[in-house]
């Protein structure tokens, strides 16, 4: 009979955004799973951690090398339990990763349910689900981010600047959301000439015509460097979405159809179970898609870095005060946070679905299921519905649970 507490052992994708052999994060959390057959390359980038059942990059079982989700699918009622069934069919709902980024990665959306349908129905190889795909990112050091879009007044005394006229739609009063779909649409549609002119004009703006966007003189070069002075991408992020800069345990939430784009650092990334992406920039004009469908899908919440942001709260769910949670609004999962300084302990509740659990700095011991574990860094866990974890550090443990109700 299989067990609710399954230690896992996960891979890492090489996306050319991600950090180089041994300063990938999400790498060396790989190698630490005991037994594991995952080496660090030095010559290689590492950009994702996967730690879900996706057959894209399933997460395995430890002991026995199975697939993830080839386990979940013999056990359903055991592991997911009938409520989470019931409402996401017999898969765990979410998909939690470990993203290392050295770079900008593609100017991107994620489709909502309706959209994907339609893209999987039409083009499954390359859109391979039919699900959303909302997520959050929480922050494990500092992370620069693009996500979600400036408050309309910032955006429109950006193009009032000589250089961006060229991007505003004939009428352009009263500037609202439509405006906004016009100026990114353009943008994305001009030519590789118009778009590097554009840069090279902008550089040249004075410093105090830009207020408190001044940090668009200071990003520009860096974007320039990272792909190309060509490249619209380095226009809609800097002129019309919130960069942000977050700290340790800082969150966003991106819903499907936000744009965003990682710029740098080590998250810890939760979505809907889905693989599906639309891209438009930061990335060769080859690897692009379709505008229309970019333009087309966007939503245009958030509007402000402010409400990009998903605060941590106290949880019920830890008896000891020691776990704080995120809540997206969104019903696939939260996610939990735990801190314990040396010698403490923590209680978290069993919940009515699955979770996974791992992590992501110190160690300890973890009491389940009858049974007590080691935590250590980079070790992951899947955990049954219904069961109870007690965690002890002991010089100091940081650990994070996805979990569906």
């Amino acid at each position: 009979m299989v067990a609710s507490v399954i230690q896992l052992k996960c891979s890492c994708n090489n996306y050319p955004w991600g950090k180089k052999g041994s300063e990938s994060l999400a790498a060396r959390l790989c190698t630490k799973t005991p037994g594991t057959d995952f080496t660090i390359d030095e010559s290689q980038f590492y950009s994702e951690q996967w730690m879900g059942d996706y057959p894209v990059l399933p997460a395995k079982v430890l002991d026995t090398d199975e697939e993830l989700h080839k386990v979940i699918d013999e056990n359903k009622e055991k592991l997911l339990g009938k409520q989470c069934i019931s409402k996401f069919g017999g898969v765990l709902p979410f998909l939690p990763k470990i993203l290392s980024i050295q770079k900008a990665l593609p100017l991107q959306i994620h489709p909502d349910k309706e959209l994907a349908s339609r893209l999987h129905k039409q083009d499954p190889e390359k859109y391979t689900d039919d699900n959303h795909k909302p997520e959050i990112a929480v922050a494990l050091g500092k992370f620069e981010v693009f996500a979600g879009w400036k408050p309309n007044a910032e955006i429109e005394s950006l193009f009032a600047l000589g250089p961006l006229k060229r991007f505003l739609p004939e009428k352009h009063s009263p500037f609202n959301n439509e405006t906004l779909k016009y100026i990114g649409r353009t943008i994305l549609e001009a030519s590789d000439d118009v778009i590097a002119t554009t840069q090279e004009q902008l550089a040249k703006v004075p410093r105090e015509s830009l207020g408190d966007q001044a940090y668009i003189l200071d990003l520009l070069p860096r974007l320039q460097k990272q792909y190309s002075k060509q490249d619209p991408g380095n226009l809609v992020a800097l002129l019309t979405m919130n960069f942000m800069t977050l700290s340790a345990g800082d969150a966003i939430y991106v819903p499907a159809d936000a744009p965003h784009a990682y710029l740098s650092g080590d998250i810890v990334e939760c979505m809907a179970r889905s693989n599906n992406v639309i891209n438009t920039g930061f990335c060769p004009r080859a690897e692009r898609d379709s505008i229309e469908l970019f333009t087309a899908a966007l939503t245009f919440s958030p509007h402000s870095a402010e409400e990009a942001l998903l605060p941590a709260t106290k949880s019920e769910k830890g008896s000891m005060g020691k776990t704080v949670i995120y809540q997206p609004p969104m019903s696939e999962f939260n996610m939990l946070r735990t801190n314990l300084g040396q010698g403490e302990k923590e209680v978290v509740s069993a919940t009515s679905g699955p979770s996974v659990i791992w992590v992501t700095s110190g160690s300890g011991k973890l009491d389940a299921d009858g049974k007590t574990w080691d935590l250590k860094e980079g070790y992951v866990f899947f955990i049954g519905q219904g069961t109870e974890l007690a965690y002890e550090s002991e010089k100091g443990v940081e650990i994070y649970s996805a979990y569906a109700e």
